[in-house]
């Protein structure tokens, strides 16, 4: 049975939902064009393209027009994908990305997804306009597809609804049925904050809950003179004042809450656990440095006898003293901020998670129960290889010592720096790996300790326990008991996106596709062995470098990629990020994205996460990068990849790092670091005025008076790396050499909110015009645009000016 469906010019094939498992589909590829979800059941689809359609999605009856209550100016017309170049846009109901077929409106850039286009609404009268100004239509069901939280709780909306169809993305207005029907009064008097009455704003006010802490965007109670703030829900709480709490754990006055509905989700700063059940709350401590703390935490004893100290007691205080700078003790080790019971005559602190540990524990990754030995004692844990001094855990039977945090490590996790699932193991295995070292952060590893290693056959992998488990590398990803630690499974299979093979030539014993389908090109693209293009600046479309054999183009339009580009996995983990990554093409609003490794502009592929909220997209430059670096700026030693980079500058362009900044590091006490910014500039450049490639030079013994560049003429700093050619004697800036945006491509478009019209990315060799913005010449790479008489250039360095 076939299909004639508006959104394919091919006929569409009924399938059974077997088909879509087996080899002659990849299962990863198989989503619904409609609604872009999983194929599952009875489907149709184009084999051939890859275009797959649910039943219910290929025969719902749409009709190209529609006149709908959401949007009554003008009519909306049926496309099978969003309309937008560059970017999906979002649904002006529900709020979520456009995916699959859309009704839109193009004068307005009114967008609905086919299912929210098909709800029952009616218009809602009588609604109090205290909390909202525009009429709002009553949705019974929603079916699950609406995003945006409600403004007064700020929770997803379940059940019952009301919407407003005058505010459109991105401030869309939907309120539960329960939450609108509150009875609000515009003003309270609130024990929180005495000094003066509380306003209710139906605004967006985006401050913080001087409460819970969380961010306010919606409806909330508002003291304009002192800036205080509180969502509707936390105003509502039910609380007491707290008479004679005891002032060297906080200085100023407390109310008791009983029951906070789950509003709070800030950390007690007694344990750094996370507020749950009743809790002490100061009014006085506003955000960002609000003050929570469990009733539990609030109660403990000022002091108590210990058997780690048998000589002093302890005494509970608000914070750990202050410790030499490196000292290495545990607490300083995990880096603890909350309340200590400590004996400053012996220098002893202990935290409130040792204080509170049980004295039996048992856990399924142990067959025997762990007992505490509450003490001072130093011993080195059998898990970690680290150390501790006082209150491990001890195996009578295995005869170990753990940390208690340690017991509960997973036996088999994954990680995105290796390809196999690696095991944790405790004892000893003597000639399992020779070297010894951990393959994270390059050190030394005693296997007399706990450590994870690969358990498939012939792979040599091995890191410490802290550096596998830590949170920049591993997810939490774990794998369940039964897993086969022999299987040697490997972590992601590749596969790429060349949808067709369309044509093969032999080339000795290999097969070679000579002509190709890609799913991100509408033309075939055929390959080219050798020669160049007709123009010698065209760029590769996936990773944006110039483009070298052997590459695909198309012959109807300048679209390139280079062989290795077009036979990208769709899917791969990276180094640089602890989550799965997937290739994609998508670009932001502007019609660019920000690679979140280097930190440029680009334009090609991409690789982004698409795990929760994370939205860490890398570009294929910086993907080709691997945990080990050799660089010619440091030959003497090989570089390792670092993710927590905090207090260390790049030894190129001398940037402070921060925590969240990957980087590469020499293990050898060289005190050399390179970001990735500088770790990807390309070894040689091109200068207009010089016939020879301009090589990367990492110092410049010349005299002071040289050192300029040949190109702007403006001072060039001796520590600086530069581009330089010895035969011709030129030397020029990072910047001045490859330009601001070597990864955006000549002549795509550029759309950012100062200008009507797009721009168009330029570069500028001779008869250079001067920038609107600074004046100087746009040598290089520039933004132009296009329309007749406008006439209006700039670098991309001096749009920010304009924004």
């Amino acid at each position: 049975m076939e299909l004639q469906h508006f959104s394919h010019p091919h006929p569409l094939v009924f399938f059974k939902y077997q088909t879509f498992a087996s080899e002659e589909v990849d299962p990863e590829a198989a989503l619904c064009l409609g609604c872009e979800k999983p194929v599952e059941g009875w489907s149709y689809g184009c084999n051939k393209c890859e275009v797959y359609l649910h039943k219910g999605c290929a025969e719902l009856e749409l009709a190209p027009q529609i006149q709908h209550p959401f949007h009554p100016k003008h009519p909306l017309t049926l496309l099978p994908k969003s309309p937008y170049f560059g970017e999906r846009g979002s649904c002006d109901f529900c709020g979520k990305e456009l995916r699959g077929f859309v009704y839109n409106c193009n004068d307005c850039r009114f967008d609905l997804h086919i299912n929210c286009a098909l709800l029952q609404s009616s218009v809602a009268a009588n609604f109090p306009n205290s909390l909202h100004p525009h009429p709002l239509f009553f949705i019974q069901n929603h079916n699950n597809e609406v995003k945006p939280d409600c403004p007064v709780c700020q929770k997803p909306i379940s059940g019952p609804f009301y919407h407003c169809s005058d505010c459109t993305c991105p401030a869309l207005f939907n309120i539960h049925t329960e939450c609108a029907e509150l009875e609000l009064a515009p003003k309270i008097q609130h024990p929180f904050h005495p000094k003066h009455p509380l306003t209710l704003l139906p605004a967006p006010d985006f401050e913080e809950c001087d409460l819970c802490g969380k961010e306010i965007w919606g409806i909330s109670y508002n003291c304009n003179d002192c800036n205080f703030d509180l969502h509707i829900n936390c105003a509502l709480l039910q609380s007491s004042i707290v008479a004679n709490f005891t002032s060297s754990l906080h200085p100023h006055p407390l109310f008791f809450i009983q029951n906070h509905n789950n509003e709070v989700d800030s950390d007690c700063p007694g344990c750094q656990k996370p507020i749950s059940g009743p809790f002490y709350h100061c009014l006085d401590c506003r955000y960002p440095r609000v003050y929570n703390l469990h009733k539990e935490c609030a109660e403990l004893p000022l002091e108590i006898n210990h058997p780690c100290d048998r000589k002093h007691p302890l005494t509970l205080l608000p914070q750990r003293p202050t410790h030499p700078q490196k000292c290495s003790c545990y607490l300083c080790r995990v880096q603890w901020e909350g309340f200590v019971y400590s004996c400053s005559l012996c220098n002893f602190d202990l935290s409130l998670d040792d204080f509170f540990s049980p004295p039996t524990i048992t856990d399924a990754s142990h067959e025997h129960p762990w007992m505490l030995i509450s003490r001072k004692m130093w011993f080195v844990c059998d898990f970690c290889g680290t150390d501790g001094d006082h209150s491990p855990y001890h195996c009578d039977t295995c005869v170990l010592f753990v940390h208690k945090n340690c017991i509960s490590l997973p036996r088999h996790i994954r990680i995105t720096r290796h390809r196999h699932t690696i095991s944790l193991s405790y004892y000893c295995r003597q000639n399992r790996i020779e070297d010894w070292m951990c393959k994270i952060c390059y050190e030394e590893l005693d296997i007399s300790y706990g450590h994870y290693h690969c358990p498939a056959s012939r792979c040599r992998y091995i890191a410490h326990v802290r550096c596998a488990t830590d949170k920049a590398i591993w997810d939490g990803t774990i794998m369940l008991k039964g897993y086969d630690e022999r299987s040697g499974e490997v972590l992601h299979k590749p596969s790429n996106l060349i949808t067709d093979i369309v044509e093969q030539i032999s080339i000795g014993e290999l097969m070679v596709a000579s002509e190709i389908k890609h799913s991100y090109h509408d033309h075939n693209l055929r390959l080219t062995f050798s020669g160049k293009t007709k123009d010698d600046d065209s760029q590769c479309d996936g990773c944006t470098r110039l483009v070298s054999t052997p590459f695909y183009s198309c012959e109807q339009c300048k679209f390139f990629l280079h062989k290795y580009c077009a036979e990208l996995p769709k899917q791969m983990p990276h180094p640089f990020h602890k989550h799965l990554l997937t290739l994609t093409n998508s670009r932001d609003r502007e019609g660019n994205s920000w690679c979140g490794a280097c930190h440029r502009p680009y334009q090609g592929f991409s690789y982004r996460c698409y795990k929760g909220d994370c939205s860490f997209k890398i570009d294929i430059q910086c993907m080709l990068l691997l945990d080990t670096l050799k660089h010619p700026s440091h030959v003497e030693h090989s570089l390792f990849l670092v993710h927590n980079n905090q207090g260390t500058s790049c030894s190129a362009c001398f940037v402070k790092l921060d925590s969240e900044d990957v980087a590469y590091r020499c293990m050898k006490r060289c005190d050399f670091s390179l970001d990735v910014r500088c770790a990807t500039l390309p070894l040689t450049a091109w200068y207009k005025y010089d016939k020879h490639p301009l090589i990367l030079t990492y110092s410049d013994d010349s005299e002071p008076s040289q050192h300029y560049c040949d190109l702007c003429e403006k001072e060039r700093k001796p520590n600086r790396w530069f581009y330089y050619c010895a035969d011709c004697d030129n030397s020029l800036h990072l910047s001045c050499a490859i330009g601001e945006i070597p990864y955006m491509k000549l002549g795509n478009k550029f759309k950012p909110d100062f200008h009507e019209q797009p721009f168009t990315i330029v570069k500028n060799i001779w008869n250079c015009p001067p920038c609107k913005v600074c004046g100087e010449l746009c040598n290089g790479e520039a933004l132009e645009c296009k329309e007749s008489e406008c006439n209006f250039t700039i670098h991309w360095g001096c749009q920010w000016s304009l924004m």
